[in-house]
């Protein structure tokens, strides 16, 4: 026998299946999320994928992307392209009025907020905002979503760690007074082709009035520039550099785990802090996706998961790795987050940039 159902009866059916699809949602939301979330997830599902410019190496995040696909059934296209790729490629695609990025998650914490203050960032209130520290949230549009030291590598087999400075000052002193076995074996990052390394120098130039004297004891030591913190790494492994100074410590305390003669130190003094800055596009393909993505990875089982990974957590409840309070503790109690503010763009105006490079290169004898 044939049976057909009546547009009510189908009307009813659809508006149950509606319900239990509701229900389900609702069901997910994490606790302390308001009640409306369960839509965002809904529409996060129908989107099926989210689209991440990032600067950070797919090692590093991968137990939190692949948590985040089994969580929410959500796919990830991951596009590893640097910090000046990523933010290159979002000014282009959005000239274009082809954006491509929902999330660009990256370590040049002042080309972030350059994409946020030229109008490329759309403002999202994560309801895990209130678990992260003030600094680490620049209205509600720019994200901090790891707090990572900035500090030395050296060969151990060439310099002893009793020997190495304490302090900020103790290293100028360091690098005058060692400068015949330090002569053409010191490396840092080079600011005009790194864009990490153009955060670390000039952030150090608005907080230390001793910075320029840093820069001149490098020059005078013969100092070589990289524009990675892996090229650094892989010198002072081989001895062809004892010290590299003002390198990626998040990176340098798990290479250490791996190679016997390297070693990482940081200033007991002052230990400054970057973090990689998510933030989700104006016009982003796939909004609701991008939310549960930045909602999910300042959760503390999003946290946990990248401090796994090797990226301290900005989060004091995190147990996994290392968080904010346990990393100060590591570093001797200087840890000196950078803020997520307009103080990062100091040094992006453009004379700024240019004085601050030439004075740069002055001190370092090129």
């Amino acid at each position: 026998m044939k049976y057909s159902m009546s547009p009510k009866g189908v009307a009813v059916t659809a508006a149950f299946v509606s319900l239990l699809t509701s229900v389900a949602f609702a069901q997910e939301v994490p606790a302390g999320y308001p009640a409306d979330y369960a839509s965002i997830l809904e529409a996060a599902k129908k989107e099926g994928t989210v689209s991440i410019y990032t600067s950070t190496d797919a090692a590093n995040s991968q137990k939190l992307q692949d948590a985040f696909t089994k969580k929410f059934g959500i796919k990830i296209a991951y596009n590893d392209q640097g910090t000046n790729g990523a933010y290159n490629q979002v000014i282009s695609e959005a000239a274009a009025g082809q954006t491509t990025a929902d999330v660009v998650w990256s370590s040049a914490m002042d080309l972030q907020m350059t994409l946020i203050q030229d109008g490329y960032g759309a403002e999202y209130k994560s309801p895990e905002a209130a678990n992260l520290p003030a600094w680490a949230n620049y209205k509600d549009t720019l994200y901090g979503t790891t707090v990572e030291p900035i500090g030395v590598i050296y060969n151990t087999k060439a310099l002893n760690k009793d020997k190495l400075p304490k302090t900020y000052a103790d290293m100028i002193t360091f690098l005058k007074a060692d400068k015949s076995e330090l002569q053409g074996k010191v490396a840092t990052f080079d600011p005009e082709k790194s864009g990490s390394g153009f955060l670390h120098h000039s952030n150090d130039a608005r907080e230390r009035k001793d910075f320029w004297d840093l820069a001149k004891a490098m020059g005078d030591d013969g100092a070589k520039i990289y524009s990675s913190s892996g090229g650094m790494k892989e010198t002072v492994v081989s001895g062809e550099n004892v010290i590299a100074i003002n390198i990626i410590g998040s990176y340098a305390l798990q290479w250490v785990k791996e190679s016997p003669n390297l070693g990482v130190h940081f200033a007991t003094d002052y230990t400054p802090a970057f973090s990689r800055l998510a933030l989700i596009t104006k016009d982003a393909p796939h909004p609701n996706a991008a939310k549960v993505f930045v909602d999910y990875m300042l959760s503390q089982e999003g946290q946990s998961l990248l401090a796994e990974g090797g990226l301290p957590s900005v989060r004091k409840d995190v147990t996994a790795g290392l968080n904010i309070e346990t990393l100060n503790t590591l570093v001797g109690g200087g840890l000196k987050p950078i803020a997520v503010d307009e103080g990062v763009l100091e040094y992006m105006d453009q004379m700024k940039r240019v004085q601050f490079l030439n004075d740069w290169k002055a001190a370092l004898g090129r």
